[in-house]
């Protein structure tokens, strides 16, 4: 088979992996003629809303595989066809791509071939071609195989930006029944230890003291002032398939929860399930509400950057996200009562639950008020959703008549149907039918 054959197929199969930013690169600069950068000049990156990186060269090293995971195309009882490059292959396109400036870096993921340990050994051939053989100072996102051995692991962060190892499934039971191969215990382990290794290079990395054996070499590897080689300085992600299974948003938010509290992942990647070429009769014939997707998003958002907890935002009697209004004003439709904020006065952590405010129009709020009382025009001049904000706040000129109308049922309205609308185009899409 020729490489461009294989790219097509190869690129193809890449595309289901969701877990691709770049954000937190440690700021590599070619040197000594080196090829690419992950800041100034060089590669410029381009994201997404909802802070995915483009332009990378995204391609699996292969898509052959052992394991059977029944969501997975790339599954080994899939009919799919075959394609494996060789390393030297994909070194070649990098620095091909790069070259002609279709890509800014490398995202590179992999079936599992002969053993958890080749296929990483493989990966790793890789980027450690690229950085030490061709010096290329570009970004690149390595995925890693949870159950290879630790020291492949470790070697494969020093030479990657970031690093990721997909959850899939958020709890063993749903592994159990879809992914047999898989363990949660193993993955969170594997995780538990890229953080340790990351946690360990910053600490090194703010010492002045270092050995001199470092090769000249490795130094491609390192940007911090000291000459410090870093471990996947950009950190580590993961990916969760949702709706692949009946698991409820909450339970899927506890574990993202828990990987950042306890694992300290940069970010987990929510990616909803649409059903597969060949697909296992085990899954939903169906594919999951883009807009679930976005809800957990918005979900995610709230727990990393707004103070929201889990419980609050998915209570007991409400364990599914509210797929017609945002996770924060389903959340200020059930707590009425702490409204209406009064703007002038409300701590900062209080007005970033009102629903209409981000973190920026907060931060500009809060410094306004310094100076001069806040006023619904100051709220205009910030580009605040007027709509969306006045029932839920107090000015000097403005109080929510009784405190609290408009009702929840009549706020339930006030959101953006053309947001709505194109979700359902999109959801039409996957179905064949525009």
């Amino acid at each position: 088979m020729d490489i461009q054959k294989k790219l097509g197929i190869l690129a193809d199969a890449a595309k289901y992996d969701a877990s691709c930013a770049s954000s937190g690169s440690n700021g590599r600069r070619a040197i000594n003629g080196g090829i690419g950068s992950t800041e100034g000049m060089g590669i410029c990156h381009s994201y997404t809303p909802d802070g995915r990186c483009v332009s990378l060269l995204k391609i699996l090293l292969t898509n052959w595989c052992i394991y059977d995971c029944s969501y997975c195309i790339n599954r080994k009882s899939s009919g799919v066809q075959r394609a494996r490059f060789t390393p030297q292959e994909v070194v070649w396109l990098t620095l091909e791509f790069y070259r002609r400036n279709y890509i800014e870096g490398l995202f590179l993921s992999s079936g599992i071939i002969r053993s958890p340990d080749y296929t990483m050994e493989q990966l790793i051939y890789v980027v450690r071609s690229l950085r030490l053989d061709h010096d290329f100072a570009g970004y690149i996102h390595l995925k890693l195989i949870p159950n290879a051995a630790p020291e492949l692991i470790a070697e494969a962060g020093r030479w990657a930006d970031r690093v990721s190892i997909n959850v899939e499934l958020p709890n063993q039971p749903d592994l159990d029944r879809l992914a047999p191969d898989k363990e949660l215990v193993q993955i969170r382990s594997a995780m538990h230890g890229v953080r340790d290794q990351i946690i360990a290079a910053k600490s090194e990395s703010g010492t002045s003291s270092r050995t001199s054996h470092i090769a000249a070499t490795e130094r491609v590897a390192t940007t911090t002032r000291s000459g410090l080689p870093r471990f996947a300085p950009g950190g580590q992600s993961t990916q969760l398939v949702v709706g692949a299974t009946d698991t409820d948003d909450a339970t899927i938010l506890s574990l993202a929860e828990s990987l950042y509290t306890h694992e300290k992942l940069r970010r987990v990647y929510y990616s909803a399930f649409s059903p597969i070429p060949h697909a296992s009769p085990a899954l939903p014939p169906v594919a999951a509400p883009l807009v679930r997707e976005h809800r957990l998003y918005q979900a995610d958002w709230l727990l990393r950057f707004y103070g929201f907890s889990v419980d609050e935002i998915t209570p007991h009697d409400a364990r599914q996200l509210d797929l017609t209004v945002d996770p924060k004003t389903a959340w200020a439709l059930r707590n009425r009562g702490d409204f209406p904020v009064d703007l002038n006065r409300a701590p900062r952590e209080t007005l970033l639950r009102v629903p209409g405010l981000g973190v920026r129009s907060v931060n500009r709020i809060v410094a306004a008020r310094r100076w001069r009382r806040v006023r619904i025009d100051d709220l205009a001049r910030i580009r605040v959703p007027l709509a969306r904000v006045l029932p839920f706040v107090q000015t000097d000129d403005h109080v929510p008549r009784g405190n609290r109308s408009p009702d929840s049922s009549a706020l339930r309205t006030i959101m953006t149907p053309r947001q709505l609308d194109m979700f359902a185009i999109a959801q039409s899409a996957l179905h064949g039918e525009v």
